[in-house]
Order: structure tokens, then sequence, then C-alpha cells
């Protein structure tokens, strides 16, 4: 069996442990990425919406950053939503941005009714490069 190694951005690693769970854990040659929201440095929200997403990506490439990975590594993604409806026209904009040409990593996108005050969050799983 592989083992676990936790993997935590710079300067979040406190915010993690408060809420005790690991940002990512990278196993064999693969990072599984716990949901990335749109957090202020202090834990906090951000109440635009669009700007939460944003850094909800920025928050993404730290983490994906701490653990050898860049987007482009990565292969499966799942993002959560409280309002699908209203708020995936601003996520696909986005997402373009991020993920500007194919190939394309899978996604799921689900809608759910609460993630503690956030409206968006991504989780990932990436292939760590010369693993």
């Amino acid at each position: 069996m592989a083992p676990r190694d936790a993997v935590f951005p710079a300067g979040r690693q406190d915010l993690y442990t408060s809420q005790t769970y690991s940002a990512a854990i990278r196993s064999g040659d693969l990072l599984f990425v716990s949901g990335q929201v749109g957090s202020r440095t202090d834990g906090s929200p951000e109440p635009d919406f669009e700007a939460q997403v944003r850094l909800a990506f920025i928050n993404l490439v730290a983490t994906l950053k701490a653990g050898g990975c860049g987007l482009d590594d990565i292969v499966d993604v799942t993002t959560f939503h409280t309002d699908p409806e209203r708020q995936f026209g601003t996520v696909m904009t986005v997402k373009g941005e991020v993920f500007p040409q194919a190939p394309y990593p899978n996604w799921t996108a689900v809608g759910v009714n609460w993630l503690a005050g956030f409206d968006f969050e991504i989780k990932v799983i990436a292939r760590i490069p010369g693993a």
C-alpha cells in the first residue's frame, strides 16, 4: 500500500489543522485534493460569487503546487454549487479561463444545499509528474 503524505499550501496549514483535515493527500503518483473554497486567509468566505470562484481556483493552484502539481496535471474535477442554475454561467466563464484548451479534465458538477457559508467548492485528483 502506498504511503499517505499530507500536503498543505504555504501559510494555510493552521486553518486545516483547526478543521482537522488535510488540504491534499499524496499517495503514489496521485494527489487527492480536498474541496477548495473561496476562503480568505482567515478562512472566511469571499462574499462576491465570481471573486469566490476565482479565489477557490487560486487556493486550488496553491494546494496543487504544494503537492508538486499544476493545473495541467488534473485528471478529475468535482465541483459543488449551492445554486447551480444561477451560478453556472459564472463558473463556466472562470473555468474557461483556467482550462482554455483541450484536453480538459473530467468534470462532475453537483448541486448541494450547504457548503459551510460558501457557494462553490472544487476538489480534484491530479497525477504527480515524475512520481
